[in-house]
């Protein structure tokens, strides 16, 4: 009865997909270093294998001085045993976009450099001054650098009480965090991700079949609970982990998501753990979190198995309105797709989907769920890489790894496409986490890739072809400044819809561009996108016209 219940479960998500038309070529050119965005991730590998030695970097994509283009954010490493910034060379990094293709380093004009071990990085404007500010999620005192409108920023993590939680009287390891506003009062809020108990130079002596010492498997180290903190309106947080039962349960986690999976107008989260379980925290009532990722179906494998959990992201990837889990995990463990079927459940769709059989031979790190040529379907980004530089003493993987891509076929499959994605695509590299936006407002989704211990990674998109497209910035007003957690649907002229959310948390330790990107395949004109603001105010816009950045205001009412 299982079986068949699996199965009619499999059949319905496929027969909800429709072919598009014509398919297009995806390819990228990697354009870095001649853009002037020069960075290496420095990691500070020691004979001792301290575990965050493997973990970093973070990427952030958006714009901080309002002049329409995105800017790049690198997070960075720092020297062992210190944990500090003892030289230039472990400075995160700002890059200014100069509208022409190129970038010039602006940190130390910025106030940027950062301080301590870097991991992860989220942009959110948490006091609604109509300017990005950036979290930085450090294995040291987390920061949070308050953008002054100037073209610098100020770290007030202290003043508002977000250096980080700390168990057993020591800081929390914290890999990344988002934003969002789970109370629906129009600030907000942050989700920390923390990983695990750990102390420089202390971790225990694991080995490969060589003898020579190797950074050891998660299962060493002791899990941690992530912190949730409430915006408090006054340029102040209050940690409620506890009160909102966030803290009740014990993983470790390497990213968060988000998404209102139920349509009851409140946001959930999705944190993909290492080892233990997935959490998916359906929020109740914008007061507390009940644990339901066993129940939804998200928490393991199909065979009963707690997988290496990486990045996720948590979008419509089938046009149905209902958005769908992805997450990236280590070779012989596939990335899981979960589709959501409604009701509050999703079902496995890995294998049906033609994702399980390529994935498993792969390890995989920020990963994204975005339609790169704009044919109307999303499609799906990895940035790959094994987890340890010793990884060929202990088994036939390599350690570095080219990138993928799996372009969305429209039927419930994907295909991966990656060695046509173009010369640049294919290079093998120790790649980490990955941002997404439209670096140059052509209407096709760039990103920025880190590379632990080598130079970052720009993949310029010439996909598309004569492909149409529109890239909406929501102005919230009631509800927050960047409008997160607004929900999207676009139906086109020739009666398609599509949904989307606003969200900067995506992937690994990253944060991509806020703005919504949707793909229009041959449709020259958008019959009307509707709105659902995170205040409950609803907006339809008609008759809009495509190939442009379009501006949506929350009405005042």
């Amino acid at each position: 009865m299982r079986s068949l219940i699996l199965f009619l479960a499999v059949a319905l998500a496929l027969a909800s997909w429709s072919r598009p038309s014509t398919p297009g070529a995806i390819r990228f050119e990697e354009t870095a270093a001649r853009s002037g965005l020069r960075f290496v991730t420095a990691n500070s590998p020691t004979p001792s294998k301290n575990q965050i030695e493997t973990m970093l970097a973070g990427v952030a994509l958006f714009d901080y001085d309002g002049d329409g283009h995105l800017d790049v954010y690198l997070v960075n490493g720092a020297a062992i045993p210190s944990l500090k910034k003892e030289s230039p060379s472990y400075w995160n990094r700002l890059f200014h976009n100069n509208h022409d293709g190129t970038f010039t380093d602006v940190t130390e004009k910025a106030g940027l450099a950062g301080a301590g071990y870097g991991m992860g990085v989220a942009v959110g404007d948490y006091d609604n001054d109509g300017r990005p500010d950036l979290f930085v999620a450090n294995v040291t005192a987390n920061q949070l650098f308050r953008n002054n409108g100037d073209g610098t920023f100020a770290d007030v993590a202290r003043r508002v009480r977000l250096e980080g939680a700390q168990m057993d009287r020591m800081k929390m390891w914290s890999v990344g965090a988002g934003w969002f506003d789970y109370n629906n009062d129009g600030l907000l809020d942050l989700f920390v991700v923390n990983y695990c108990k750990w102390k420089v130079n202390e971790d225990p002596y694991c080995s490969a079949k060589s003898g020579v010492r190797a950074y050891c498997h998660p299962k060493h180290y002791a899990p941690l609970h992530n912190t949730l903190y409430r915006n408090n309106g006054d340029g102040t947080f209050t940690d409620v982990s506890q009160e909102t039962r966030i803290a009740a349960h014990l993983g470790k986690g390497m990213s968060v998501s988000f998404a209102d999976y139920d349509g009851d107008g409140f946001l959930d989260a999705f944190v993909a753990n290492d080892t233990t379980p997935n959490f998916l925290f359906h929020n109740i009532g914008g007061k507390r979190f009940e644990e339901v990722g066993l129940l939804a179906g998200v928490a393991y494998s199909p065979d009963g198995n707690a997988l290496s959990g990486m990045g996720s992201d948590f979008r419509d990837v089938n046009n149905d309105g209902l958005p769908d889990l992805w997450h990236t995990a280590v070779e012989h463990e596939t990335f899981p797709l979960y589709i959501n079927r409604g009701k509050g459940s999703f079902v496995d769709m890995t294998a049906a989907s033609s994702l399980a059989r390529p994935t498993a031979d792969m390890s995989g790190w920020g990963n994204g769920i975005l339609d790169f040529d704009n044919d109307g379907w999303k499609d799906l980004f990895v940035a790959r890489s094994n987890v340890m530089d010793n990884i060929s003493e202990v088994s036939d993987r390599r350690y570095p790894e080219p990138n993928s891509v799996f372009r969305n076929l429209g039927d419930g499959k994907f295909e991966e496409i990656g060695a046509m994605a173009g010369p640049d695509f294919q290079l093998e590299a120790p790649h980490r986490g990955v941002a997404f936006g439209d670096l140059d407002n052509d209407g096709r989704l760039d990103m920025v890739v880190s590379v632990l211990g080598g130079p970052a990674k720009l993949f310029h998109n010439l996909s598309g072809g004569d492909n149409h497209w529109i890239l909406l910035k929501l102005a919230g007003g009631k509800s927050n400044r960047l409008a997160i957690g607004a929900q999207l649907h676009l139906t086109t002229e020739d009666g398609r819809s599509q949904w989307n959310e606003v969200t900067t948390a995506a992937g690994y330790a990253s944060s991509s561009d806020s703005r919504v990107h949707f793909g229009l395949g041959s449709n020259r004109r958008i019959k009307q996108i509707e709105v659902r603001w995170p205040s409950g105010i609803r907006q339809v816009v008609h008759d809009i016209e495509v190939d442009r950045i379009l501006t949506i205001a929350e009405p005042q009412r």
